[in-house]
């Protein structure tokens, strides 16, 4: 990666120098490193790649688990409500704490979520079955109960994660 005054410069995109110097879309191509230098770019290694579901930046990871948030002088913090003040309406603190989900609880809700996507096209086999109307049959039974084992086996994996490079490395694992 290319720098000039602290600032990135693509390339194959035109650029402009501090003093009104205009240089073409392929001047860093064809510049040679001493002409680089000549006006002030440097070379800076490209950063390091890293997943951004699971690291702020390389080495940064995210919170794993949930947070109850507090200010700065460690008092709790909660979730403001619409309420009033002195009868009008503003934003008031409720009596729930506020909490930063960590990414286990953001990987346990998704689990869900898909458990639920695949769950629902055999949902009305269930609520037919409920009314009398007719029996589920066994295929479609042992399908469920497969779906429902695999979303609990995965909530456990993520719970069991201690670490977020742990979760990072999961693979998550769901019925045909």
């Amino acid at each position: 990666m290319f720098m000039l005054d602290n600032k990135p410069l693509a390339l194959d995109v035109p650029f402009t120098t501090a003093d009104g110097t205009q240089f073409p879309n392929n001047w860093l191509r064809l510049a040679s490193p001493e002409e680089r230098a000549a006006i002030g770019i440097t070379e800076v290694a490209d950063p390091e790649p890293h997943d951004d579901r699971f690291f702020w930046a390389p080495g940064v990871p995210k919170l794993l688990e949930d947070r109850e948030e507090s200010d700065a002088q460690g008092n709790p913090l909660y979730v403001k409500v619409l309420g009033e003040v002195d009868g009008k309406p503003a934003m008031v603190d409720s009596t729930e704490r506020l909490i930063t989900k960590g990414l286990k609880s953001q990987f346990v809700a998704q689990v869900k979520a898909t458990a639920g996507s695949l769950l629902a096209p055999t949902d009305w086999k269930v609520t037919r079955a409920a009314e009398g109307v007719k029996a589920v049959d066994a295929d479609t039974l042992a399908a469920r109960a497969a779906i429902r084992a695999a979303s609990d086996a995965n909530e456990t994996a993520i719970k069991a994660c201690t670490t977020v490079e742990q979760l990072a490395a999961l693979q998550l694992t769901w019925p045909k």
